[in-house]
């Protein structure tokens, strides 16, 4: 018999998301679950169809193919799961409703948390790459107990509760799923006898410092990964990862966009008027920029190769510097005297000399005949 389309199967559209693709396989296995249905061979052929359904449809590769070639692409892929598997799946998609227990429960052993720790940095710095100082609060398996929770002398005993099991099973009606025992949290030991330094988390905070060596390059939202710097993990798992996250503060000068660097220089309307030289900064000192006769305000100059050379690879950026006309103030007698002048000379020469200017005002006097007519 043909299989059924996994989509018809989990009463979902193809475009569905991965939360309501989940919700709807919670919803059919939770109706025709066998602990729910005893005895009911469709039920349980149809909770083994939904559960092939959601390993497909979960899983973005598979999904992918799926979509592209149907059941022909999931040879050899989909229904690897033996009805021994039932349980551990639908247990760690219903774990969240009866308070987690999926199968990192069973041995209490678990990964520490990852932990992220802020870093501002001088776009110099962040250019050229540095090595910095960090100080983080974190917690580390305690020494007094080598991370048992016990004291010295003694060890945790075997969980009244789960019997070691670090599970127990839980009845809601006809539906029943484990859980991480209440009293272990899944370790499937107890602790009678706890040791003073830890009080029987097996744990202790402390602050420790770490040097991170920032690569020339990075840019702001990058992050470092430290491994096996965050949290200490429980019952002798691996501690996680510290991410340090890359913040470049404000700089006076530059805006950096990717491999180019960005500035405005203010220039005197003579410069701008009859051409000059001018001394730009650069990450790497000064350079000559040359400003031909008549630029015009917002003319943008590019020095090649004055940019950032990326963390990523890649040759070095350019700098990008934005002219911006400077209207000088606190005039003398004499300098508004010869700006008359300059001006009067100006309006005898008619348009040729300020055709932005003459252009707009003719722009608006048609504008506003428009209106009048």
């Amino acid at each position: 018999m043909s299989k059924r389309d996994y989509y018809e199967v989990l009463g979902v559209s193809r475009d569905a998301s991965e939360a309501d693709i989940k919700k709807a396989y919670r919803r059919v296995a939770m109706k025709h679950h066998p602990d729910r249905n005893p005895g009911d061979k469709a039920s349980e052929d149809r909770f083994k169809e939904a559960n092939e359904a959601f390993e497909v449809l979960s899983d973005a590769n598979k999904k992918a193919r799926y979509d592209q070639y149907g059941h022909a692409g999931m040879e050899g892929q989909a229904g690897g799961h033996g009805a021994g598997d039932f349980g551990d799946i639908f247990g760690d998609i219903f774990g969240d409703i009866f308070g987690g227990g999926g199968r990192g429960g069973r041995s209490g052993v678990r990964k520490g948390a990852d932990l992220r720790y802020n870093l501002e940095l001088d776009l110099e710095e962040a250019v050229r790459g540095t090595t910095v100082k960090i100080r983080i609060p974190t917690t580390v398996s305690c020494e007094t107990c080598d991370g048992s929770g016990a004291k010295k002398g003694s060890a945790p005993i075997t969980c009244s509760t789960c019997n070691g099991m670090g599970q127990v099973r839980m009845q809601q009606g006809f539906f029943s799923v484990q859980q991480a025992c209440p009293r272990c949290h899944g370790s499937g030991k107890q602790i009678k006898d706890p040791c003073g330094s830890c009080h029987g988390r097996g744990q202790v905070e402390e602050q420790k410092t770490l040097s991170v060596k920032v690569p020339a390059g990075v840019d702001d939202g990058d992050r470092i990964r430290l491994t096996g710097e965050g949290q200490a993990g429980s019952q002798g798992g691996p501690a996680g990862d510290l991410y340090v996250q890359v913040h470049i503060r404000p700089h006076k000068l530059f805006v950096r966009d990717g491999r180019d660097l960005h500035c405005e220089i203010p220039i005197s309307f003579v410069d701008a008027a009859l051409g000059g030289e001018l001394e730009v900064p650069t990450l790497d000192g000064r350079v000559k920029l040359k400003i031909p006769a008549e630029t015009q305000t917002g003319k943008l100059f590019r020095l090649r190769g004055k940019g950032v050379t990326s963390v990523r690879g890649g040759g070095p950026g350019d700098l990008l510097c934005r002219v911006a006309l400077e209207t000088p103030v606190k005039l003398t007698k004499r300098q508004k005297e010869l700006l008359q002048e300059f001006q009067t000379i100006g309006d005898n020469e008619g348009n040729k000399q300020s055709p932005k200017k003459s252009s707009w005002f003719d722009g608006v006097k048609k504008f506003v005949d428009d209106l009048r007519a």
